[in-house]
C-alpha cells in the first residue's frame, strides 16, 4: 500500500497559515531564519508561532543559510524547533548537527540526474532547482527542476521535492518524481509571506490523492 505523500508547508509569518497547515494535517511547518527571504521572521516572531502547534502536531522546522552556530543558538533559545534545514556545505551541515543534536535536512540544488546525491549522513535531503544566475537568495527561488530527474532515483536518506510547486502542479510533479514528500512556500500564497488558508487546504489534498499512481 502506497504511503501517503507527507507535506512541509513553509515560510510562515503569521498565525492563519499556521493554523490552516496544523488543521489540514501537514507533516512539518517551516519558519525562514533568512533576512533576505520575504517570509524572514526573527525568533521573536516566530516563537508564538511556534508555540501555536499542539502536541503531536506538524515538526517545526528552522530554516537557515549560512549560519553561524550563534546565531542558531540565539534562535533556539527561543523558539522550539524540533529541526533544522540547513543551505551550506554538507560538512558545515553536518557539524551543526554535532553541535545543536536536532535533525538536519539538507538543501540540495540540481539542474540533471548527476547532481543527485549517492550518499548522506544527514537526516534528510531537500532537492530543488539551483538558484538562478544573479540571485541573491538560496533555492530555485518558485523554480521547479525537471520533475523526471528523479524518478529511479535510489536516495540515501528520506527526501522532499521542493520549488515551484503549486496546488495545480503537485500531483503531476509527484507522479513525475516519486517523491515521498513535498514541500512549499510562495505556492500557497496571495502575497509574498501571507499564506492562503484554501491554497494550503487544496495543495495537502492534491498531493495525497493517489499521485503515485497518476500517469
Amino acid at each position: 500500500m502506497t504511503q501517503p505523500v507527507r507535506v512541509k508547508i513553509c515560510g510562515l509569518t503569521e498565525p492563519e497559515g499556521l493554523d490552516a497547515a496544523i488543521a489540514h494535517g501537514a507533516d512539518w511547518v517551516g519558519f525562514v531564519f533568512f533576512a533576505r527571504s520575504p517570509r524572514a521572521v526573527t525568533p521573536a516572531q516566530a516563537a508564538p508561532l511556534a508555540a501555536r502547534v499542539p502536541p503531536g502536531g506538524p515538526r517545526r522546522i528552522g530554516l537557515f543559510v549560512a549560519p553561524d552556530d550563534d546565531a542558531i543558538a540565539a534562535t533556539l533559545d527561543m523558539v522550539a524547533l524540533d529541526g533544522l534545514q540547513i543551505y551550506a556545505p554538507q560538512a558545515r551541515a553536518l557539524a551543526i548537527r554535532e553541535t545543536f543534536h536536532l535533525p538536519v535536512w539538507h538543501a540540495h540544488g540540481v539542474s540533471a540526474a548527476e547532481d543527485l546525491p549517492a550518499a548522506s549522513k544527514l537526516d534528510g535531503l531537500v532537492i530543488e532547482s539551483r538558484p538562478p544566475p544573479g540571485a541573491d537568495r538560496p533555492g530555485g527561488n518558485a523554480r521547479p527542476i525537471d520533475w523526471a530527474v528523479t524518478r529511479g532515483w535510489t536516495a540515501p536518506v528520506p527526501w522532499m521535492l521542493a520549488g515551484g510547486l503549486t496546488p495545480e502542479t503537485v500531483a503531476r510533479a509527484i507522479a513525475l518524481s516519486g517523491a515521498p514528500a513535498v514541500d512549499v512556500s510562495s505556492g500557497v500564497e496571495s502575497a509574498p509571506g501571507r499564506k492562503d488558508a484554501r491554497l494550503i487546504a487544496r495543495f495537502i489534498q492534491n498531493a495525497r490523492q493517489d499521485a503515485h499512481q497518476r500517469p
